[in-house]
């Protein structure tokens, strides 16, 4: 899809007519007035196949034109796309080529803007022909001067001012003449001189390339937009309501055509510039009110919204009706929720069901003969006969829906469900999939939406089903985990007690000590024992088979729900759910299980956790299908067995801690030690701080330990908190123990810790502190929220073309990676960077020497375990940073899809799903930039939300490291206390460098240590731009994937590495000439690394000089802009500014990306709608062939036959 500029003939040929008055309607017949705005003959009739006139009715006459009133008979759709034109009296300048930065116009003429301004606007006259006077082409003339000048040398001497006088400026530039002259003075200009050349060549470059006439950026003749896209509407008043446009067509026609009167009347020069400056002052308005002097305001001195403003921003035509469609078909509804469900189930209400299915229940209706036609059968559907909810029943079973909600952070925001009738007016939603929508039952709501043709349907029932998106795409876990009740039913059934009734019991099997529990011999706790004989599927050892296994009631029932063949679990180890049950449970017949028992310890109960895991050993073993009928057996057993536990909380579960008082004591002894010593000069006010809330800490710390020691294992709110259902230890303490301290507004913690705890009550100052915090709670997450939320959009804009694109690029590159430090803290273990990614290298046991993995080898959960547990300490594997593979990346160099576990698949749009991995728990970071608590020398990091922000947009980072740009010895640190610096020397082979610090910077080496260029050398963050031009690409890279993990391992969120390097490889895609060579490139050129080097490549092989570039590493936004699509950019930011450029150099988008796609209604070039899948059409066996198109088109039909 190409863009450009028009030419004033291309402008005449799409137009339909002349608009030669400002009128639009007449107020009285309400009929578009002749040679107006709304013209009839111009754009066509306002009724379908009706002239205006009325002579010609009816489909019959289409295509004649009435010989009355000269309207063609045609649908009134055409009024939607037939424009027409205005003939201008003088050219005039079009305000994007003229304002825009850098000025189009003034590069071309090799004018300031200032310049420019002066003569479109009637300010000053411009030289256009010299002659043989000693005045120069382009020369700026005031009024005053073209008089003396006009005494002075007569006609010898040509110069006008306005749009007309730059139109033949224009004209006149000998566009190759002008680019070979530059590039001759490329060659030894230097500075400002050589960058302003480099402007105007790549200027002049794109006019010669596209095609374009410079001249064509002054407009002779302006198009008027169709009717229908800025319609005039009568209100009930009798009022109307117009589009912002309409005004500003007006304006320009009455001033355009005062001009011709002004003209023909042959009126003073004066009066004719000042009416030529108005023209052109209306038609900048025309095109971007306001870019120019004060905006033309409306009624209520609101600024009319122009052409451009039509296309900026979120209510603009891009964001708003290209990339986001309302749709038919969809309704929302309050959500609740249905635990009786089956996972891949959602309730619809009745009422809902019926509107949303119309169609299909129309067609059923009379498929079946319960309705004579279309018409009947709506009847009967608005009438709720019995009928339709028989036919209702039929036609949602095996349809399914789309559930959507709002905020779609991720793609587990949208998820398909087959519907299932319910009464009442709210969906119900199933409990386990509310993590993956992030919903509550307090009053969401959610979007449903029906796909309707069999292809959707398909797709949503196989690729979209709930029950298929165990995994998160994020991190591989799973994302469907029991929650709340479930996990506390759980937990409470396989609890173990001491000493409960019928303990020591042996049974047979599973359904003899249920027997027991049902007739009340045994509790779910109690310990019995039962013969392993009786679970013949599961993987006993022959050894194991003999013997009784101790476990408990609660534990055989639990087991019940698991796959047969799955192992027993009996305790919450890893080891279990891998090995199977520890030989330490079972005893030999005949061997006194009492005096066993006597002695066992009690096992712990299940936690969230642990159910997490088993969740995803079942899936690794079983897939979808039954890992999703588990999670239904274990949401079932959950809610059951919470009921029956009977658990509640009261006021008494919570008890004083005696040693409170006590433990206070001794703190604010130790409070008044270090006051004393501040007071005495012994130490700094920031050492006092830091000792106090040091201190006060501690204290909480030691209150909760306590609390620890002292608590219940049957305390319901213990329970809650262990278990993982809600709540945890901090939350007890603040109940039972103390609060501790609180931060300020400011994020700096207040040294008055809150002494009491909910139990007691706070005073009213403690109260008064504690508000603080809440509020700041609050705003900052709404902060977040917004801040989280624009950075995701970035990363898609980014990433959204980043599509599985083949199965191997063959790069011979690799990526070798070791665990993530900080200091000795473990950031991200070596198993997490490997587990699912292709070796590059064979790996080999660093003892043995004997090969671990192949080359070329999809490392699964048990290779990496053999690779970490055999010492290896670094890995190469196929990476996204060294993938050869154009506008994308290939199976091997991304590895394993996170969502389904298995090898990912052409198509599959990684870039949007790292895109969302990235941002969907930008929620979560913190928004500070934390203070480390005023310890000297300490540089603020910045952390959280605003460190991954600094990271993906290339800012230079707050408290920056020095690095080294040499490689070699630390020869000597050198303190300067007088002017409170440190000097650093390396020395490398060939040259030596020092590096001047802050006395107070905190030094990452020491002298005499050995270091790499590119090394810092004090704390801090390292700057990426710098690092590129001391490294490499690579070291870059991998130092910004490093720096992002940081971020969000520290916050406990966990994220797969092949996410951020997609996101970076987008950051470093771009490379700058430094040296075109013979090339046909200019230098400072900015361009893709493929273009670069398929240049290169045609330069090579004819035994040319190539060119020479260097990598450039961009933020994500200026990287969202400098893509290869324009349409994608232009949705993105800076539209007017986009479109611009790309009309100059008569760019073509390639639509390659999936926004462009969606942006001109095509079906995005990923998933199903790759080329490769394209072909494949549905075998339709038995089906009923129609559509809802088919279906209105028989309404239509029925219509008018009534």
């Amino acid at each position: 899809m190409q863009i450009g500029l028009a030419s004033p003939d291309k402008i005449r040929s799409w137009s339909y007519g002349e608009v030669k008055k400002p009128e639009t309607i007449n107020y009285r017949t309400l009929k578009p007035e002749k040679q107006g705005l709304f013209d009839e003959r111009i754009f066509g009739p306002t009724k379908d196949y009706e002239c205006a006139c009325g002579k010609y009715k009816r489909i019959r006459y289409k295509g004649r034109v009435c010989d009355r009133c000269g309207v063609e008979v045609t649908s009134s759709k055409v009024r939607r796309e037939r424009m027409g034109h205005i003939e201008l009296a003088a050219p005039v300048s079009h305000i994007w080529y003229f304002k825009g930065i850098p000025s189009r116009m003034g590069l071309v003429l090799d004018m300031s803007p200032r310049s420019l301004e002066e003569v479109i606007y009637f300010a000053s006259y411009v030289v256009l022909d010299p002659g043989d006077t000693p005045l120069e082409k382009k020369q700026l003339l005031s009024e005053a001067e073209y008089r003396d000048k006009k005494a002075e040398f007569g006609d010898r001497f040509k110069a006008e001012m306005g749009a007309a006088a730059i139109k033949k400026l224009l004209a006149d530039v000998d566009l190759q003449k002008e680019a070979n002259e530059l590039k001759e003075e490329l060659k030894d200009a230097t500075g400002q001189k050589r960058t302003r050349a480099i402007r105007r060549l790549d200027i002049l470059e794109a006019f010669i390339k596209s095609g374009n006439k410079p001249e064509w950026m002054v407009l002779d003749v302006i198009p008027v937009m169709p009717p229908d896209l800025r319609p005039m509407v009568q209100l009930e008043g009798g009022r109307f309501a117009t589009s912002d446009l309409n005004d500003l067509y007006r304006r320009v026609i009455n001033r355009n055509n005062r001009l011709k009167r002004l003209l023909e009347l042959q009126a003073p020069g004066i009066i004719v510039q000042n009416e030529k400056r108005m023209l052109q002052e209306a038609v900048d308005a025309l095109i971007d009110n306001g870019r120019r002097g004060r905006p033309v305001s409306g009624p209520g001195n609101r600024p009319l919204k122009s052409l451009s403003h039509l296309l900026k921003g979120k209510q603009g035509r891009f964001r708003q009706n290209l990339l986001g469609k309302r749709v038919d078909y969809s309704g929302r509804s309050v959500i609740d929720v249905g635990p009786s469900m089956k996972m891949n189930q959602m309730g619809l209400p009745v009422p809902m069901a019926l509107e949303l299915f119309k169609p299909f229940i129309m067609h059923e209706l009379v498929k079946r003969g319960l309705s004579a036609n279309v018409k009947a059968a709506k009847r009967k559907i608005d009438r709720r006969d019995n009928d339709v909810f028989d036919v209702l029943e039929d036609v949602i079973k095996e349809h399914p829906v789309l559930l959507n909600r709002a905020p779609t952070l991720h793609r587990l925001g949208i998820q398909a469900f087959e519907p299932v009738l319910v009464s009442g007016k709210s969906m119900r939603l199933h409990p386990l999939v509310c993590t993956a929508y992030n919903a509550d039952f307090d009053g969401d709501q959610m979007a449903i939406h029906v796909p309707l043709s069999d292809e959707a349907q398909a797709e949503a029932r196989l690729l979209m089903l709930a029950a298929h998106h165990i995994l998160s795409p994020r991190d591989g876990e799973p994302i469907v985990s029991p929650s709340q009740d479930m996990v506390i039913g759980n937990y409470y059934m396989t609890t173990e007690d001491k000493g409960r009734e019928g303990e020591g019991m042996i049974f047979k099997d599973t359904n003899e000590a249920e027997m027991a529990y049902k007739n009340n011999y045994v509790a779910l706790q109690t310990r019995v024992g039962v013969q392993v004989s009786s679970f013949p599927k599961k993987p006993f050892t022959d050894e194991q088979r003999k013997k009784i296994m101790v476990t408990t009631v609660g534990k055989l029932l639990f087991n019940r729900i698991l796959p047969e063949d799955f192992n027993y679990i009996n305790e919450p180890t890893a080891d279990n759910i891998t090995k199977g049950v520890d030989d330490r449970f079972f005893l030999d017949p005949g061997e006194d299980i009492n005096e066993y028992l006597e002695n066992a310890p009690l096992i712990p109960p299940f936690k969230k956790g642990f159910l997490s895991d088993l969740i995803a050993e079942v899936y690794k073993k079983y897939k979808v299908t039954k890992t999703s009928q588990f999670l239904d057996r274990i949401k079932d057993l959950g809610y059951y067995e919470s009921t029956i536990s009977g658990l509640t909380t009261a006021i008494s579960d919570i008890h004083d801690l005696p040693e409170k008082p006590d433990i206070i004591k001794k703190a604010r002894k130790q409070v008044a030690l270090v006051t004393k010593q501040f007071r005495r000069g012994l130490i700094t006010d920031d050492e006092r701080y830091d000792r106090v809330i040091g201190i006060w800490n501690d204290a909480k710390d030691e209150v909760q330990n306590k609390l620890i020691e002292h608590m219940d294992i049957h305390n319901p709110i213990n329970m809650m908190s262990d278990s993982g259902a809600r709540g945890n230890i901090s939350n007890f303490t603040q109940l039972a123990g103390m609060r501790g301290l609180m931060a300020a507004p400011n994020g700096k913690i207040m040294e008055l810790p809150v002494l009491s705890n909910f139990y007691e009550g706070l005073s009213v100052l403690e109260m008064f502190l504690s508000s603080h915090g809440a509020r700041k709670g609050m705003t900052d997450t709404a902060l977040k929220t917004a801040n989280s939320g624009y950075l995701t959009r970035r990363l898609v804009d980014v990433a959204q073309d980043v599509v599985v694109r083949e199965k191997d690029c063959g790069t011979d590159r690799g990526l070798e990676v070791t665990a993530i430090t900080n200091g000795n803290e473990m950031i991200e273990p070596l198993y997490d960077r490997i587990m699912g990614r292709y070796t590059m290298k064979s790996v080999f046991d660093p003892k043995t020497g004997e090969k671990i993995v192949g080359k070329n080898v999809l490392i699964d959960e048990d290779m990496a375990q053999k690779i970490v547990d055999a010492g290896v300490k670094k890995v190469t594997i196929r990476s996204a940073f060294t993938c050869n593979t154009e506008h994308g990346v290939c199976e091997r160099c991304y590895g394993r899809n996170a969502a389904t576990g298995d090898r990912v698949e052409a198509g599959e749009a990684v870039g949007t799903v790292a895109a969302q991995s990235i941002g969907e728990p930008g929620t979560q970071l913190t928004l500070r930039n934390f203070h480390t608590g005023g310890v000297a020398g300490n540089e603020d990091i910045t952390q959280g939300l605003p460190r991954v922000q600094e990271i993906v947009e290339a800012r230079n980072p707050k408290g920056r490291a020095t690095i080294s740009e040499v490689t070699g010895e630390v020869e000597s640190i050198e303190e300067n206390p007088a002017e409170r610096t440190k000097d650093v020397t390396v020395k490398g082979e060939t040259d030596t460098r020092t590096y001047t610090l802050p006395i107070t910077a905190r030094m990452r080496v020491a002298e005499g240590d050995f270091i790499h260029r590119g090394t810092a050398l004090n704390e801090g963050s390292i700057d990426p731009k710098e690092l590129i031009r001391v490294r490499d690409v690579l070291s870059t890279e991998t130092y910004l994937l490093a720096e992002v993990q940081k971020v969000y391992r520290m916050q406990g969120i966990d994220l797969l590495d092949k996410h951020v390097e997609i996101m970076i490889r987008q950051m470093m895609r771009k490379v700058r000439v430094m040296d075109p060579g013979d090339t046909d490139l200019l230098p400072g050129q900015l361009m893709d690394i493929g273009q670069f080097r398929d240049a290169n490549y045609k330069t090579l092989v004819s035994g040319e000089i190539p060119a020479t570039a260097r990598p450039v590493i961009l933020g994500i936004t200026k990287a969202a802009l400098e893509t290869n699509s324009f349409l994608s950019a232009a949705s993105f930011q800076e539209t007017t500014r986009v479109l611009t450029d790309a009309a100059i150099r008569g760019k073509n988008d390639p639509l390659v990306g999936l926004k462009e796609n969606v942006i001109i209604g095509k079906i995005i070039p990923a998933g199903t709608g790759m080329s490769t899948y394209r072909h494949i059409k549905p075998k339709e066996v038995n089906v009923s062939a129609y559509s809802i198109k088919d279906l209105e088109a028989k309404m239509k039909e029925e219509d008018k036959q009534n």
